[in-house]
């Protein structure tokens, strides 16, 4: 069991980026087809029919927000102020614009119609995968990757990252909840980030940040 576990632990990234990229290819695969999912009528139930209410509404729009670019350029500031290393701050911008591009390229290949009929804002544009999802995982996904390996406070390290792992979920739900994304979207979002924050913090990230023996593994 223990000879498993190290091997897991040792090949950690690639069990991860396998997963993600195996989760993304079944979901494209499904919405080729041109049929709601089981999980997207689930969804429906759920977050539309079961949960909306006049309270809500506005948290979840408040929540959504929270992937719009004057948030996350604020985020960047504090990035940049705060974070350690020689640019942070233009590590955690490269890394979204990045996401960002990634996003607009597979909404052009898929193009799939956003979802009709329940929408509570005004969204333009295609619906897989989600952008804000894709933007929440791979910018605070990155911000919980960099307070995980650096921060040597361990309450600290726990708080920060189960905060933004918060702020990620909690944002997909709310694109489901307002009626612009299938959460087939959402997911698909999800798991492009992932994949893209594994080659992004191997390859990308040490050229902004300490050397390894200066922060913590991961």
């Amino acid at each position: 069991m223990s000879r498993l576990a190290r091997l897991v632990r040792k090949n950690l990234r690639l069990i991860v980026l396998g997963v993600a990229v195996i989760v993304f290819i079944a979901l494209l695969e499904d919405v080729h087809e041109g049929d709601i999912m089981r999980l997207d009528l689930a969804a429906y139930q759920l977050f539309v029919v079961k949960m909306r209410q006049p309270w809500l509404t506005p948290i979840m729009e408040a929540i959504s927000e929270l992937a719009l670019p004057v948030v996350l350029l604020v985020m960047l500031l504090v990035v940049e102020a705060f974070a350690p290393g020689r640019r942070p701050g233009l590590c955690a911008a490269v890394n979204l614009l990045c996401a960002v591009g990634l996003n607009a390229l597979l909404k052009q290949i898929v193009q799939r119609p956003r979802p009709e009929g329940f929408r509570l804002i005004a969204e333009t544009g295609y619906s897989f995968p989600s952008g804000h999802s894709m933007v929440a995982m791979a910018f605070y996904g990155l911000l919980a990757w960099m307070v995980w390996h650096y921060e040597k406070d361990r309450f600290v390290k726990w708080l920060c990252v189960t905060g933004f792992c918060l702020v990620i979920v909690a944002v997909g739900l709310s694109r489901i909840y307002l009626g612009v994304h299938y959460a087939s979207d959402v997911i698909a979002g999800f798991c492009v980030s992932i994949a893209w924050l594994v080659v992004y913090t191997r390859v990308f990230a040490p050229l902004f940040l300490p050397e390894r023996g200066e922060g913590q593994a991961d």
